[in-house]
C-alpha cells in the first residue's frame, strides 16, 4: 500500500511511467467491475479506457488523503450509471417499451409471428438504401460487434461522426423493418 502510495504521488506530478503502472494493475479489476455490472465486453473496455482518460486528464487534483482504488471505482460507477441513462433514454429502448406494452395487450394468437428468414431478407434490403459509410458502421457495430471507438480507429474518422452515422441508419432501418419490430429489437439490443 505504501509503495501504491508513491505511485499516486508521482502520477499526481504529471509521472506518465507511473500512471502505466498504475493503468496495468487496476485495468483487470476495473474491467471485471464494469462487466459484471454492464455485461457488454465492448461497453466494458470503452468505460475502463474513459474512467482511465478521466484520471490522467485530472491527475493533478488526486486527494492523496483518500483511497485511489475507491477513487477509480467510483469513477467507474458513476461511468455505468451515465450509460444506463443514455442507453435509456435512447430510441432502441423506446421502440423496445413501445413493443413491450403492445406484445402485453396483444392477445397470444400467433398470427404475429414472423419468419426469421423474412427479416433477413428484408434487413438485407433495408441496408442496400443507406449510404456506403452508413451500411459499413452498421454491419461492424451491430454485426460484427466493434465498438464505437474501433470503428472510429478503423475507419479514420471521429468516433462522433461514428455515433451519427449509426444513429441515422438505425432510424432509416426502424422506419423500414417496423413490421419486423420484435426480431428488430432484438437484433438491434445483442
Amino acid at each position: 500500500m505504501e509503495n501504491e502510495k508513491y505511485y499516486i504521488e508521482r502520477l499526481k506530478a504529471g509521472s506518465h511511467a507511473d500512471f502505466t503502472y498504475l493503468y496495468e494493475r487496476y485495468v483487470p479489476r476495473l474491467y471485471s467491475f464494469v462487466f459484471s455490472l454492464v455485461k457488454s465486453k465492448a461497453l466494458s473496455k470503452d468505460i475502463v479506457q474513459e474512467v482511465f482518460v478521466r484520471l490522467w486528464n485530472n491527475h493533478s487534483t488526486i486527494d492523496l488523503s483518500l483511497s485511489f482504488k475507491a477513487y477509480l471505482f467510483k469513477i467507474a460507477y458513476n461511468m455505468v450509471l451515465n450509460e444506463f441513462r443514455r442507453q435509456v433514454n435512447s430510441p432502441i429502448f423506446a421502440d423496445y417499451m413501445q413493443y413491450a406494452d403492445n406484445e402485453a395487450s396483444a392477445d397470444n394468437s400467433t398470427t404475429h409471428k414472423v419468419d426469421f428468414d423474412d427479416f433477413c431478407r428484408a434487413l438485407d434490403l433495408a441496408k442496400q438504401k443507406l449510404t456506403p459509410r452508413q451500411r459499413e458502421i452498421f454491419e461492424l457495430n451491430k454485426e460484427q460487434g466493434l465498438s464505437v471507438a474501433e470503428i472510429a480507429l478503423l475507419l479514420k474518422i471521429s468516433e462522433q461522426s461514428v455515433r451519427n452515422q449509426l444513429s441515422i441508419a438505425l432510424k432509416q432501418l426502424r422506419k423500414q423493418l417496423c413490421d419486423y419490430a420484435s426480431i428488430l429489437l432484438i437484433f438491434l439490443l445483442f
